[in-house]
């Protein structure tokens, strides 16, 4: 298979997306910095509900923190938005299992409080999943109207600017400990596509809960007034994972959309992703560089996974995966890059994002894992200008990859523009413009000691399904899939 149809999408709704809704506007955010000032806004224009669905939630975060600006903490506007509008609801879900962390934030704790006593805020924790399955849906809806969708958590160490500076004083944990560099994408649309993201949120809270939000009027517009949409009047495609439980049925549309965009590209695919452990998303790669005009895939990751545990689960198996690529890949058409700060420290790529030739835009929660094919809750998003109504929004595409190139490279984006224009390839540009000082670096991959080549080998903490966590090792296999999905 040489790449699908130029002039056809692929995105088909009841396999690999829930729906395809309409955005009156629709706008890319990059890194938690502006995230976190435009997610503030939007609350403070809320009339009936805000609606936080997430991970994680840390009450005692700064939403803005650069010089001159508000310091308030998340927990504190929350409180200030009850107070001074007693009318509107704010309903948050969280993950259940990430309830272990307030254990040790004793000002959360006490925020909490504060919130329960508050009548308009209800605070409620997601256990609705099976056994070592998580909640890692990032959403945020505002008045039914306005809604986020992407891999931003509003929880610690995420704030960031895209300078990613080094030793940036404004990046520290509540406590007051520094953290490092953190690079992550999200994504807000109105109209018909934010009422379809109510709609899954009113979902989610139901099953978790129990309980049904009531319907409120659609009558306000909480879109931040500095916030510049670089899309209008699209259709946008919702795509989601969901493991099977009780009642709930299994959904895998965020699998098959990645499949089919693998499949898809004629020229190029660009991911920034934060793991890389999927066997059946490996062999999808490698089947297109057996063909003999391979796109370009150019993955964007971190150096290696945040925390030991994970660690030990993913990066034994990203190297397993790369190393079985570039066996196959002769013309050298797949390259992993990591991003460098200006002194040469990592900057944790937390990023879910992924462009197809400049036609595809897809950002969302989900990884490049088995998790998020298969077990936790995620939710992507994905605007494919082949879309009858969605006009000619390549540009735009283009001009979000190249904005993403030019913030790792350490480059202007016209730097970026006119090299891809003289070279005609993401990876000729990438090795033309890198290696000074912020920059993309290729992807040193160490080899997996013996504990990490046998957590990889036998996927015991990235299994595909619930089930297989409790299957003895000898039923599975880190290649299992790409032996019987690689061409023969």
């Amino acid at each position: 298979m040489s790449g699908g149809d130029p002039k056809q999408s692929v995105i088909e709704p009841g396999r690999n997306c829930w729906q395809v809704a309409r955005a009156d506007r629709a706008a890319v955010i990059v890194d938690a910095c502006d995230y976190f000032h435009v997610a503030r806004q939007a609350m403070e224009k809320a009339r009936h509900r805000i609606l936080l669905i997430g991970w994680d939630f840390d009450a005692r975060i700064e939403l803005e923190r650069e010089k001159g600006k508000q310091g308030q903490t998340l927990g504190a506007l929350l409180l200030d938005i009850a107070r001074r509008r007693p009318e509107i609801a704010i309903d948050i879900l969280k993950w259940d299992v990430g309830a272990l962390k307030q254990l040790g934030r004793g000002a959360s704790l006490l925020m909490l409080g504060r919130w329960a006593m508050t009548r308009q805020i209800t605070f409620k924790f997601d256990s609705a999943h099976p056994t070592g399955c998580s909640h890692h849906q990032k959403i945020v809806v505002i008045d039914d109207s306005f809604a986020v969708c992407g891999g931003i958590d509003m929880t610690g160490d995420r704030w960031d600017t895209s300078a990613h500076r080094d030793d940036d004083p404004c990046r520290r944990r509540p406590a007051g400990q520094p953290y490092g560099p953190w690079h992550d994408v999200t994504m807000v649309v109105d109209g018909a596509a934010a009422k379809a993201l109510a709609e899954l949120g009113h979902d989610r809270w139901q099953v978790a809960t129990g309980e049904d939000l009531p319907p409120i009027p659609q009558d306000n517009d909480p879109w931040p007034d500095d916030l510049e949409p670089q899309f209008r009047d699209v259709d946008i495609a919702i795509a989601r994972t969901r493991a099977e439980y009780r009642q709930v049925a299994e959904v895998r549309e965020i699998e098959a959309l990645w499949l089919d965009l693998i499949a898809d590209a004629k020229r190029f695919l660009y991911i920034e992703n934060q793991y890389f452990t999927s066997g059946k998303l490996a062999a999808a790669i490698a089947r297109r560089m057996q063909e003999p005009h391979p796109p370009e895939i150019v993955m964007v990751n971190p150096v290696s996974a945040d925390g030991w545990l994970e660690q030990k689960a993913m990066d034994g198996a990203r190297v397993k995966l790369v190393r079985a690529i570039e066996a196959i890949d002769s013309s050298r058409r797949f390259r992993i890059y990591t991003p460098k700060t200006v002194r040469g420290d990592d900057i944790y790529v937390h990023a879910k994002v992924m462009i197809v030739d400049d036609r595809v835009l897809r950002i969302g929660s989900s990884n490049m894992n088995n998790r998020s094919l298969g077990l936790d809750s995620e939710c992507d998003l994905a605007l494919d200008c082949r879309l009858p109504g969605n006009g000619d929004c390549t540009a735009a595409i283009a001009a979000m990859r190249t904005r993403l190139l030019a913030e790792h490279l350490g480059v202007t984006e016209d730097a970026v523009a006119e090299k891809l224009a003289e070279t005609g390839s993401l990876i000729e540009t990438i090795e033309a413009l890198r290696g000074h000082r912020k920059t993309l670096a290729p992807l040193i991959l160490e080899e997996p000691d013996a504990v990490e080549d046998f957590i990889a080998e036998n996927e015991l903490l990235d299994p595909e399904r619930p089930e297989e966590m409790f299957e003895a090792p000898a039923k599975r296999g880190l290649f299992r899939r790409w032996r019987r999905r690689t061409l023969r």
